[in-house]
């Protein structure tokens, strides 16, 4: 079998002959760096291609994973459109540099108001940037008026480029193994990109009205970028849903945030693409939640301390509602463990993971940038050894 026949027995709810085997490598810096030094970070395409080869390389099944080129980035990073101008959405833009940081601090005049946000881009080492909107542009409901009315829409070009990058990865990856794209944010996560954390954690309490119409305005805002890169024929659409987290709890999560992710879950799986729910932090008290979700996959169940997720426990709340993606501490264990500690928690995750089908065994976040390639052969040879049913 095939490492993309097997992935997709497995997102097919079929059994596959064994347990796919996969990492998690960001498209951008990070682990990439470390084994392509030199690489230019800002070539997206062939940082991509790397990925997948050394995904090869590794003897994996190829999960390659996109999210630049496809997304602008005030989509997947933050803030409203900056990259655009209309005649009522004038946008001016200075870049100040605070140490290993550019700060992009932009106005945006529009026919009832003005609009600002800072954007940063830090260098935290060579080749290696984290994007973050730092300044958030929705400040007041005057302020999400605005954006709801004149904030540019998806251009064509914007589309095509989205659908031609796609596709040149899929057929790269081939049979090798699958192809995911960051697709937009879950709803709450991109209203965390607009408003202050501080605010939108409460905001559904202390004025519900303004936090419907944020979600509203964070769901439809990003649908036409979603559908964009469904176009182009992807295997996942990966969604990511951290900002909520297991913190808020259970019942504030379904009665306040579920309703707005599952609207965007299931626009994502209208036409048959699967969802890959990402909650990379706090996610036990979202186990039971992200059955109502709907949503086919979700990872990555990090372990403690990075996260809380208990695999065995997960496992038995699930009973094979959705698919479960990942399992293995990418810095305790394969950046920072020794060979042995690798062979060891890999062996006995897969045992967890992998009766009764529905279970890819990955590295549960992206690999971090000097994490020991011997580490990562002892991940992959242990893990296919005790994948096979």
């Amino acid at each position: 079998m095939t490492s993309r026949g097997r992935f997709l027995k497995v997102l097919n709810g079929e059994m596959p002959d064994r347990v796919p085997v996969a990492f998690f490598i960001v498209d951008q810096g990070h682990f990439i760096t470390q084994v392509y030094p030199g690489i230019d970070p800002y070539d997206h395409a062939e940082v991509q291609l790397k990925t997948i080869e050394i995904q090869k390389q590794l003897g994996v099944d190829v999960f390659a994973r996109m999210v630049y080129d496809i997304n602008p980035y005030h989509v997947h990073f933050g803030g409203v459109d900056v990259s655009q101008e209309t005649e009522n959405w004038e946008v001016r833009t200075q870049e100040l540099i605070n140490g290993n940081t550019i700060i992009k601090r932009s106005t945006i005049r529009t026919p009832d108001g003005t609009l600002t946000q800072d954007f940063s881009i830090n260098r935290i080492r060579k080749d290696t940037f984290m994007y973050a909107c730092t300044k958030k542009p929705i400040k007041t409901p005057e302020d999400l008026d605005i954006a709801i009315k004149y904030e540019p829409k998806i251009t064509e070009k914007q589309r095509q480029k989205t659908i031609k990058c796609i596709r040149r990865m899929k057929e790269a990856v081939g049979d090798d193994g699958i192809l995911g794209v960051w697709a937009p944010h879950g709803p709450f996560n991109i209203a965390s990109t607009l408003i202050d954390h501080t605010e939108l954690y409460s905001l559904f309490l202390t004025d519900n009205e303004y936090f419907d119409k944020l979600m509203n305005f964070a769901l439809d805002r990003t649908t036409e970028y979603m559908l964009a890169m469904d176009d182009a024929g992807p295997d996942v659409l990966c969604v990511g849903g951290n900002v909520a987290g297991g913190f808020l709890g259970r019942d504030i999560f379904e009665e306040y945030i579920l309703p707005f992710e599952k609207r965007y879950v299931d626009l994502c799986q209208a036409r048959g693409t699967p969802v890959m729910y990402h909650n990379c932090g706090e996610i036990m008290a979202l186990v039971e939640s992200y059955k109502k979700m709907g949503c086919r996959i979700v990872e990555p169940f990090s372990p403690p301390p990075l996260g809380d997720a208990d695999l065995a426990k997960a496992k038995g709340i699930v009973n094979g509602a959705y698919d479960m993606v990942g399992g293995i501490d990418q810095v305790n264990v394969l950046q920072n463990g020794t060979v042995g500690e690798v062979k060891e928690i890999t062996e006995r995750t897969m045992k967890i993971g992998k009766p009764g089908g529905k279970f890819i065994l990955q590295s549960a976040d992206f690999l971090e940038y000097g994490t020991p390639l011997e580490n990562l052969e002892a991940f992959a040879r242990t893990a296919i050894d005790h994948a096979w049913y």
